[in-house]
C-alpha cells in the first residue's frame, strides 16, 4: 500500500480508502447503467445478436465509467486526485488534445 499510497500522492489510509470505494461504485454503477442506455437505443438482447449487444454495451461502459468516477470522486470529497486521475487516462488514450487537457 506504501508503493500505491507514493505513487499516487496519498498521505493517508483514509484518502485511500475512499479513493477505492470510489472505483468499485463507479465500476457497479457504470456496468449497471450501460443495460438501459442500450436500451433506449433500442439495442436489448432480445433483438440484438450477442456480437452487437455485449461490444455494444462494453463501448457504452467506459464513456460512463468516465463521467461517473469524476462524480463520485467529487461526493466523496477527491474531486482533485479524480480530475487528475481522468486527465492522465485520456491523455494515454490520444485523447487529451481532443479534450484540450494540459
Amino acid at each position: 500500500m506504501k508503493r500505491l499510497k507514493k505513487k499516487w500522492g496519498i498521505d493517508s489510509n483514509l484518502q485511500l480508502t475512499l479513493i477505492f470505494i470510489v472505483f468499485a461504485i463507479t465500476g457497479s454503477t457504470a456496468a449497471k447503467i450501460a443495460a438501459p442506455v442500450c436500451e433506449f437505443l433500442g439495442v436489448t438482447k432480445d433483438n440484438s445478436e450477442w456480437f452487437v449487444y455485449w461490444p455494444l454495451r462494453v463501448l457504452l461502459v467506459f464513456p460512463i465509467y468516465q463521467v461517473l468516477l469524476v462524480v463520485f470522486g467529487t461526493i466523496f470529497g477527491q474531486f482533485q486526485f479524480f480530475w487528475n486521475f481522468e486527465k492522465k487516462m485520456l491523455s494515454r488514450l490520444g485523447l487529451g488534445k481532443i479534450f484540450n487537457l494540459s
